[in-house]
């Protein structure tokens, strides 16, 4: 069963930058079919904020419409880590950033389902507020 552990959160003035990591351990990582990026702010439901797909021939990274140009994802497959590079930190993107992965196909297809995911980090904490 694949684990995951996030860091590199942390607390930036509007506008500031960031890099999540997401290192996937305990399974073989060409078990992995997709590792995604989720958020929660106080009060507020978990959001899909990115997916990428390392195992495929395209990664097809997806991001949800609110941090599109803002963040991207990229994948180191020999240290089995993902980044996620946050630019032009807005305070609304303050919130609990947890990593997931998962070896079910249909992530493919549906990028931000819940329930699609098998594994799930404890998450690190962004602050973007002034």
């Amino acid at each position: 069963q694949v684990q995951v552990e996030e860091s590199g959160g942390g607390s930036v003035q509007p506008g500031g930058s960031l890099r999540l990591s997401c290192v996937a351990s305990h399974d073989p990582w060409y078990n992995v079919i997709c590792m995604a990026w989720f958020r929660q702010a106080p009060g507020k439901g978990r959001e899909g904020v990115a997916r990428i797909c390392p195992r495929s021939g395209n990664p097809d990274p997806r991001y949800a419409d609110s941090v599109k140009c803002r963040f991207a994802l990229t994948q180191d497959a020999a240290k089995n880590t993902v980044y996620l590079q946050m630019n032009s930190l807005k305070p609304e993107d303050s919130a609990m950033y947890v990593c997931a992965a998962t070896n079910r196909r249909a992530t493919l297809t549906f990028p931000f389902s819940q329930a699609g995911y098998d594994s799930w980090g404890q998450g690190t904490q962004v602050t973007g507020s002034s």
